[in-house]
């Protein structure tokens, strides 16, 4: 009933205000295929008048005075469109815009502008590009949140871990949308890389911290990915062959629409196959799967429907001795129906449909002895949201996500079911947030944000207010604020992402909850230059995760299987970009603490009170380079260097052993106590991880027809064994050996665009 009275009033109003002054509303497409631009920028040139396109690439200027004006849009890789339009009073004129792709061309300086810059360098907003995903070197495969990792802030834990690690939040502190739906696990190959097929991604864009009311959910962060919508224009596809994953998708119009679907396979399976026979360990079975599609129907210009799907799975069999075997199958699948709907000018709605699958059926066989464990989240909801421009400085943005949550486990040992658990949840929220441009150089956006979670009856309101200061031009001045609950905690294994479980807050179990500060500063120190300097301190209350220390949890109560604790995180990240010419890139650097703090655990001898320990993700600097040049009209070079203190561990320090008297050697009685002693908790760090990668890329034809690519990678230059862990053998004497990780590694792929 509330949004329902928010709609109609924000109706009436628009259809009031509209009348008194002139607007020029529409879509920004790509003028090759139709797909639609998100943030580019739209202004009349000659006055502060401009905004940029939202999610759906959709704009509207309002409160334009009748006359004549010259209207300027711009989108980093296009040109630059320019027309001259005429507003009488009242008039709302619809003009829906294309824009040209803009080529790379020798000796030519590209003027971009500034204003979708902006738009992309909001207080701890990163966005990624998907060109830049493909030509940034990354073991055997093009990977969304490897490329993710080498920005500032964000953190990885090994080479065989594409988890995000986000200013001092672990990974399930971070929510993943896809085409606006929830993905629990995106992970394939143990965690090696993600799910996301980047031949079928749009537009990806990292809420690293301070994010607005629009978000919620996760105590961290958001990472927002949108697939294509596929070629309205004309057929097209592309087809690469890699090491590890081979991709294939295609895209086009039909009659009122487009569609896109992207089909990745792994391809390692022929190398497995002649590995086997020469060493031990290798999988029996191996392969991981995705598919993408989206279909869209424009049912007028005011109306846009769009379905949206994904599927991706893993199926691999590891035997680890002469008679055990680990066999995983896991993956998600994904389900978005999507209306878009222009109300007025002044007012543009989404209502979005969505469903959510995570499945993990890990099985053990050790000694002929089954383990097994199924274990399924099944997400239901339904999203509205509405934007509304509210005379000249306010933007209004207002919406609900409501569902059903269902979590399932259950574990069987050798045929008898041993645990069963089956949680089901309604959730719901409400947002209403306004950007305010109370002068031309400020700019404020307060929000609030409610959440409702029936799994133990929790409520919670969460405010959220940021505010720019923008005294010149190559200054902006940022701050944000906010609290943040979350109701979820992820249970992983950081060897086996298979392994990973979701639990859920109930009466007993209260959500994790933290607040976030945010202080930034973005410049422009000179032409085709940024610099920008973002500060953050945020706290982590409520943190729960199963007790480690439970000798048997059979027969407890739901709380007591959990154990409470609390953390903080600050650091400093620095930026600095080189934006034109033949070399371009940007070098990023880090400076962090994290730290985490349970009762009973990490105590000081004599003292009942727990302190605070690094998480073994906790890296105090972390650099990383990267580096674009066009070497010719053909060739180009890419380098990825990679700095980060050593990760944080616990060092055993030896063993102890009593003997309970009287004991005879002889007959073997008495009592032997065997203890493993150790340092204080995280407290020793591994050797300093780098790396160094290169890619070379050569541009073609493929038989005089169609565009070609080779890409050509050295992964890890100098060969860098970086050590992955310690395995101590405490027997007499004690000797440490390192387990390390990737030597060099050379790649090759092949791209056909058709």
């Amino acid at each position: 009933m509330k949004f329902r009275f928010i709609f109609i009033l924000l109706a009436f109003t628009s259809n009031a205000l509209a009348q008194e002054s002139a607007s020029v509303s529409g879509y920004i497409t790509d003028a090759e295929t139709g797909e639609t631009l998100i943030s580019a920028n739209i202004a009349l040139e000659g006055t502060r008048k401009g905004i940029s396109s939202n999610t759906s690439g959709y704009f509207t200027i309002t409160n334009i005075s009748p006359g004549t004006y010259t209207l300027v849009t711009s989108y980093i890789g296009y040109r630059q469109f320019s027309r001259e339009i005429s507003l009488e009073e009242g008039e709302n004129l619809r003009l829906d815009i294309a824009l040209q792709p803009e080529g790379y061309r020798l000796e030519e300086v590209i003027v971009e502008s500034e204003a979708e810059k902006k738009e992309q360098k909001n207080i701890g907003v990163a966005q990624v590009q998907t060109e830049l995903i493909k030509r940034v070197p990354s073991v055997f495969q093009a990977d969304v949140f490897r490329s993710i990792q080498l920005l500032p802030g964000v953190k990885a834990s090994s080479d065989f871990s594409s988890g995000l690690y986000i200013r001092g939040g672990s990974p399930d502190q971070t929510l993943i949308l896809l085409d606006r739906t929830t993905v629990y696990n995106p992970t394939h190959f143990f965690g090696f890389f993600s799910t996301f097929n980047p031949d079928a991604v749009k537009d990806i864009r990292l809420y690293k911290g301070g994010y607005p009311a629009k978000y919620g959910g996760r105590l961290g962060s958001v990472l927002t990915i949108f697939n294509k919508d596929g070629n309205r224009n004309e057929f097209a596809g592309s087809a690469t062959l890699g090491l590890l994953a081979s991709r294939f998708m295609i895209e086009g119009p039909y009659k009122k629409g487009s569609y896109m679907i992207a089909v990745r396979r792994s391809t390692l399976e022929p190398l497995l196959a002649a590995l086997r026979n020469s060493f031990d360990g290798i999988p029996d079975k191996f392969y991981f799967l995705d598919l993408n599609g989206k279909f869209n129907f424009d049912a007028n210009e005011n109306n846009k429907f769009s379905l949206a799907f994904y599927s991706g799975s893993d199926d691999v069999a590891v035997p680890f001795a002469d008679d055990a075997s680990i066999n995983l199958n896991y993956g998600n699948q994904t389900l978005s129906g999507n209306w878009s709907h222009i109300f007025s000018e002044r007012l543009f709605g989404n209502l979005t449909l969505t469903g959510s699958r995570y499945f993990n059926f890990p099985s053990f066989n050790i000694a002929s002895t089954p383990f097994e464990r199924n274990n399924n989240i099944y997400d239901f909801s339904v999203k509205g949201d509405l934007e509304y421009l509210l005379g000249e400085n306010h933007e209004i943005e207002t919406g609900f996500w409501g569902g059903l949550l269902t979590l399932r486990l259950q574990d069987e040992f050798d045929g008898v079911e041993t645990f069963s658990s089956r949680i089901q949840t309604t959730y719901g929220s409400w947002y209403l947030q306004d950007t305010w441009q109370i002068a031309p150089d400020w700019k404020l956006k307060p929000g609030v944000r409610v959440n409702a979670f029936s799994e133990g009856n929790y409520f919670r309101i969460e405010p959220r207010f940021s505010a720019e200061y923008e005294p010149f031009d190559a200054l902006r001045l940022q701050a944000a604020y906010g609290r943040y609950n979350q109701f979820l905690t992820l249970i992983t294994n950081e060897a086996f992402s298979g392994f990973d479980v979701w639990l859920t807050t109930d009466n007993g179990v209260t959500p994790a909850y933290g607040d976030q500060f945010v202080l930034g500063a973005k410049t422009q120190p000179w032409e085709g230059y940024g610099f920008d300097v973002e500060l953050y301190f945020r706290t982590m209350n409520d943190l729960f995760e199963l007790d480690p220390f439970l000798p048997d949890p059979a027969g407890l109560d739901y709380p007591d299987l959990f154990r409470f604790g609390t953390g903080y995180a600050y650091g400093a990240e620095f930026l600095m970009e080189k934006q034109i010419g033949r070399l371009t890139g940007f070098l990023g650097y880090t400076i962090s603490v994290t730290r985490r703090k349970f009762p009973n655990f990490n105590e000081p001898i004599g003292s009942n009170e727990a302190r605070f320990y690094p998480p073994k993700y906790d890296r105090s600097h972390d650099v990383n380079l990267v580096l674009d040049y066009q070497l010719s009209e053909r060739w180009k070079a890419t380098m990825a260097f990679n700095y980060a203190t050593g990760q944080a561990y616990t060092k055993p320090l030896g063993r102890t052993v009593a003997l309970d008297f009287p004991f005879s050697s002889s007959s073997g009685s008495g009592t032997v106590v065997d203890q493993l002693v150790v340092g204080k908790v995280n407290a020793s760090r591994l050797p300093a991880y780098h790396r160094l990668d290169l890619s070379f890329s050569r541009q073609g034809t493929f038989f005089g027809s169609g565009e070609a690519e080779w890409q050509f990678q050295i992964i890890n230059v100098y060969s860098r064994r970086n050590v992955w862990f310690y395995n101590y053998d405490l027997e007499f004497p004690v000797t440490r050996e390192a387990v390390r990780l990737l030597p060099i590694l050379p790649s090759v792929s092949y791209t056909i665009n058709f």
